[in-house]
């Protein structure tokens, strides 16, 4: 199984990285590269995670600290939508499908 991570995904990631450095430029890095074997994670078994059908049909997401990672597992890879702080409107984020 492969991994994807989305055009949307990677802005996320890079904002988090850029929010982070403002206090804590290594922490940014080393929180960055936590997020990333996150994600590597899931794809040991994807079907373990959360499922958010009020969000979309097949997105499913896991957290990571304060961070929530979303994706669709497909055949061959899992697909990384979104890394988003929790206390943001998710809702009005990610528009149901």
């Amino acid at each position: 199984m492969q991994l994807r991570i989305s055009p949307l995904a990677a802005e996320d990631l890079e904002a988090i990285g850029d929010f982070i450095a403002k206090d804590n430029p290594l922490r940014a890095l080393s929180f960055i590269k936590e997020l990333r074997a996150h994600c590597e994670k899931i794809l040991v078994n994807p079907g373990a995670y959360r499922r958010r059908p009020e969000l979309s049909k097949h997105l499913q997401s896991c957290a990571h600290g304060n961070y929530l990672i979303f994706f669709e597992c497909q055949l061959d890879c899992v697909n990384i939508v979104r890394i988003l702080h929790g206390s943001r409107d998710i809702e009005q984020i990610i528009e149901p499908a």
